[in-house]
């Protein structure tokens, strides 16, 4: 890849591996640009054409570059076309806003910074006139195969281009008009206070402080101390084991237990609430006392309390096992796919079954079965699950019980490939 803080706005990325059985792009935004591209094509068959092409690896490297990405996409015949497509620009003006709104909300450079593109920063830049994701139309297709839409070349190297957004949300803003360094060199001086007579561009002339004034300021309040590194694993809390026999009722393994889940659960949620962008994260809802005997069996299995959290749970043993796996793949959502045996509405059923529909080849597609929200593998022993929110999760039958074998994903596809990879 090409130096993205070059003195030129391009960027040339390698080409990809072949993309197997997974979906092409995992991020919201990255669906975003792949829902622009199948939305405005007229011909349905070239996005399945660019979609193979690009699973099976014929996008060579990719470059991008104010308004135009270009790369050279081979043929099923082994013949090579040149592919662009094309994005507008935003004007100066709509920068100038963009940046303006930037720099009052700080959380969206430190969500950029860290390769994130949050819904409510394309949101407020919406707010503010300036549409970062491209919307139907707005990808233009130019290939020298000669077709005047969007053809299975153009198509690919949009479907390829959805795997570098995932990776990087600045591609986008490249495409936009402006590369990573200069964005960033942008906001800086957008966030310098000035004073109120200085015009925009004047540099601030600083006055200094007194050194005698510093100095005695200096007395009142010390420097914060650094933040301390959270610790590498979670406190051991103090043993019970003690030759006091203890008061009638409490069950001294039972409080090591719980006491031994807090500190896990304290460590875990320093961990979290240091990362970067943790203030824009959303809050997780709350559990059920079911759902909370399953966390607190997560990660200790064989303990003395194991009966007592499977009962609590409304489980047996093997049941709560299952139940584990399911929390540590996707904690409350998972849980709520597991158990759930819902039937689907109208909308949502449609919705699933064109995403079947289009997530394999015609001839690739395995013969599923259909009950309520689950789609089983017939002759087979994988099934995808439906969540609420549209997300697809993997399952195997073990020992005659359904099991979670992954987290969900948003391409059917790649749910059912980590099903059959667990195998």
């Amino acid at each position: 890849m090409s130096d993205p803080y070059g003195s030129i706005p391009e960027r040339t990325f390698a080409a990809l591996p072949p993309a197997g059985g997974r979906g092409f792009a995992q991020t919201w935004w990255g669906q975003a640009w792949l829902k622009a591209l199948e939305d405005a094509a007229l011909d349905s068959e070239q996005v399945k054409t660019g979609r193979r092409l690009a699973r099976a690896g014929t996008v060579g490297a990719v470059s991008v570059r104010p308004g135009r990405i270009t790369a050279v996409v081979m043929d099923r015949d082994r013949t090579s076309h040149r592919a662009d497509v094309l994005l507008q620009e935003l004007s100066e003006e709509q920068w100038d806003r963009f940046l303006d709104m930037a720099v009052e909300r700080a959380g969206h450079i430190a969500a950029l910074l860290d390769r994130e593109m949050p819904p409510h920063l394309v949101e407020d830049a919406a707010a503010a006139g300036v549409e970062l994701l491209p919307g139907l139309g707005d990808l233009e297709a130019q290939c020298d195969c000669g077709a005047w839409d969007h053809c299975g070349h153009t198509a690919a190297l949009c479907y390829q281009v959805a795997r570098l957004l995932d990776q990087d949300p600045f591609v986008l803003l490249l495409l936009r008009g402006r590369g990573e360094r200069e964005l960033l060199d942008e906001l800086q001086v957008r966030s310098v206070p000035r004073t109120e007579t200085e015009a925009p561009g004047q540099e601030q002339a600083y006055e200094g402080v007194d050194a005698t004034e510093a100095y005695a300021d200096g007395d009142i309040l010390p420097p914060l101390p650094d933040t301390p590194p959270v610790p590498a694993e979670p406190g051991l809390p103090p043993s019970l084991d003690t030759e006091t026999d203890p008061p009638s009722g409490v069950d001294p393994a039972a409080l090591e237990f719980l006491a031994a889940q807090a500190a896990r659960e304290a460590h875990r949620l320093l961990g979290e609430a240091l990362m970067a962008g943790h203030e824009q994260r959303s809050i997780h809802a709350g559990v059920t006392l079911a759902q909370d005997a399953v966390r607190l069996a997560s990660g200790v299995p064989g303990t003395s309390v194991t009966d007592r959290l499977a009962e609590g749970s409304g489980r047996d043993r093997e049941g709560l096992a299952l139940a584990v796996r399911a929390w540590e793949h996707g904690r409350t959502a998972a849980l709520e796919v597991l158990e759930d045996d819902r039937p689907v509405e109208a909308e949502t059923l449609a919705r699933a079954r064109a995403a079947l529909e289009s997530a394999w080849e015609e001839d690739q597609r395995p013969p599923l079965r259909a009950s309520r929200n689950r789609w089983t593998v017939v002759g087979g022993r994988t099934q995808l699950r439906l969540g609420t929110d549209g997300r697809w999760w993997p399952y195997r039958k073990e020992r005659g019980r359904w099991a979670p074998a992954g987290s969900a994903t948003q391409d059917p596809a790649t749910a059912l490939a980590l099903a059959e990879g667990q195998e």
